[in-house]
């Protein structure tokens, strides 16, 4: 059975064009096409007055929040915001207004709430992470006879070097765009080894399994937040 290709969660897609948009790298047309394919919606309003309301905050870009329990990476309150982008998974954040989205039939909603500052990984701090993780996975995997029970997992592994290509913005770094595919390939071999527990031989080897993993997840997480947030993308860019 193949696969659907890997894509950005909403919240970094928004990310990357409003902040183009914002400053200035896209027309506002072409904008409204590239959210047109998931129809972005600000809640009770269209796509314009999404790109309007992000407009007024004064902001120069939007960044990307990717919080779970227990790690709620991109927040910094208030608790109104935490919690719905805690539960939604991610959330945008532009300036002092945070962004949370809901599927809705077609569309995604997004519902406008005060957000404050953040502090965030960088690119560099977040790109070194990553490679780490990626290098202790394939070890611990191997130990663990990844092959046998998730031969999906481990043909990912193998394969780093076949990255999704995205549909980044004008003035999206080229560094950023490489962190961001990198980061989801390690979200999906993380989620293609964690699926199916049941074919774990015990309990504690499925629990081993995602022990394992959480490093993993976490860098993934983190290197798509830092590409797709441009508070912490290198000087110049």
């Amino acid at each position: 059975m193949s696969r659907a290709p890997l894509a950005l969660p909403h919240s970094a897609t928004l990310a990357w064009w409003l902040t183009a948009w914002l400053r200035g790298h896209e027309q506002t047309d072409h904008v409204l096409d590239a959210l047109a394919d998931d129809t972005h919606l600000l809640e009770g309003g269209s796509t314009l007055d999404l790109l309007v309301r992000a407009r007024g905050t004064g902001a120069s870009y939007a960044g990307l929040a990717l919080p779970v329990d227990g790690d709620p990476l991109g927040l910094g309150g208030p608790r109104d915001f935490n919690s719905a982008a805690l539960e939604a998974g991610q959330a945008v954040v532009v300036g002092e207004l945070g962004l949370v989205p809901e599927e809705q039939g077609e569309t995604v909603q997004w519902r406008p709430l005060d957000a404050a500052r953040r502090q965030l990984p960088d690119v560099g701090e977040a790109d070194r992470t990553l490679r780490a993780a990626l290098l202790g996975a394939a070890g611990d995997l191997a130990d663990l006879d990844v092959a046998r029970w998730r031969p999906e997992a481990a043909d990912a592994l193998m394969n780093l070097h076949h990255r999704p290509a995205l549909d980044a913005p004008l003035g999206t770094p080229p560094r950023c765009v490489d962190l961001a595919a990198r980061g989801l390939q390690a979200w999906a071999i993380v989620d293609l080894a964690l699926v199916d527990d049941g074919g774990a031989l015990s309990s504690f080897e499925a629990e081993r399994r995602r022990d394992l993993l959480q490093p993993l997840g976490r860098a993934a997480r983190r290197a798509i937040v830092a590409a797709c947030s441009p508070e912490v993308w290198p000087e110049g860019q």
